[in-house]
């Protein structure tokens, strides 16, 4: 099979490619998943150089319709979100590196998967991908300081240093984009628009590949805990979507289901890809179990959803 018609085909099987994918890197061997562990920030970079490129910032611009919306949207999920997610690991008494993962959990940017899958399930499309595009651009100046700083959590870096990081990862592929998009010609860039969705797809599942290293081992080892973390990860996913669709249920029921769909679907590769070394184990141990609930949420919501969008 040619090679664009390949890519299109891994974009509009998306969905099931991803669902498999998450299973298959944790059954995955060892020494595979640890050799993909050492190209998650290069994969994480070259992820978003291609999201951004897939989008046209005149029509981020065109969008900004309902600015103050947008705006609130923003600091829910930046902000908000953060001391929520702190509040309840407090209240459960949660204050070892599982409560400490949930509130950086919160403090990530919408996942830049996040427009595809509010269309998947008939939500608005169109706000999820302002969200998701100012959000990611954001989140080296809100999560740093919020995270290290005012709720205290130690990831083994310093303020400057995880901005610096997330700046760089952040920044580089917003560059790239644009060079890019100023030496192809738009009609090229729209041919092979489905093929960058496809490639996409492709390396979200390379992705997983690198983050499930070791989650295996431990779940053999330990199957309390990292079933523990498994749940803990859906409860923090789907509280708070929960959270939001109801903080957001006078700005109408569609917009609300589609800012808590981006809440509760967050973006820890950018964390995968800027944590040090010394960052503790378990603490990215459940960022990966994070992404169980990311890749089916579409899958688990979708007739949540549409009923809910009946009764309305």
């Amino acid at each position: 099979m040619p090679l664009r018609p390949a890519l299109e085909w891994s974009a509009r099987n998306g969905g099931t490619l991803l669902a498999i994918g998450i299973f298959a890197a944790l059954l995955t061997p060892a020494p595979v998943t640890a050799a993909l562990r050492d190209v998650v920030t290069p994969v994480v970079a070259s992820l978003m150089t291609l999201v951004l490129l897939r989008v046209d910032p005149a029509q981020v611009l065109a969008y900004l319709r309902r600015p103050v919306l947008v705006a609130g949207l923003l600091a829910w999920l930046l902000l908000a979100c953060p001391v929520l997610a702190f509040a309840a690991a407090w209240l459960a008494g949660m204050d070892g590196p599982l409560g400490a993962a949930l509130v950086i959990m919160a403090t990530g940017c919408a996942a830049t998967s996040s427009p595809a899958f509010a269309r998947l399930v008939g939500l608005d499309g169109e706000i999820s991908l302002v969200v998701a595009v100012l959000s990611t651009l954001l989140i080296p100046f809100t999560a740093p300081p919020l995270a290290l700083g005012l709720l205290g959590i130690d990831l083994a870096i310093s303020i400057p240093a995880l901005m610096g990081r997330l700046m760089l990862v952040v920044g580089l592929p917003l560059v790239l984009s644009v060079l890019i998009r100023r030496i192809v010609a738009p009609a090229v860039l729209d041919r092979w628009g489905r093929a960058v969705d496809g490639t996409v797809v492709l390396l979200v599942v390379l992705y997983g590949f690198g983050i499930m290293d070791g989650v295996l081992a431990r779940l053999l080892a330990a199957p309390g805990f990292v079933l523990g973390g498994l749940a803990l990860a859906f409860a923090g996913s789907f509280g708070l979507n929960a959270a939001t669709a109801l903080a957001f249920r006078p700005a109408g029921q569609r917009v609300a289901l589609s800012a808590g769909l981006l809440s509760g679907n967050r973006n820890m590769a950018l964390y995968f890809a800027v944590l040090p070394a010394a960052t503790d184990p378990q603490v990215l141990l459940f960022f990966a179990l994070c992404q169980f609930p990311l890749f089916l949420s579409p899958f688990l919501l979708r007739p949540v959803y549409r009923r809910l969008r009946v009764e309305a």
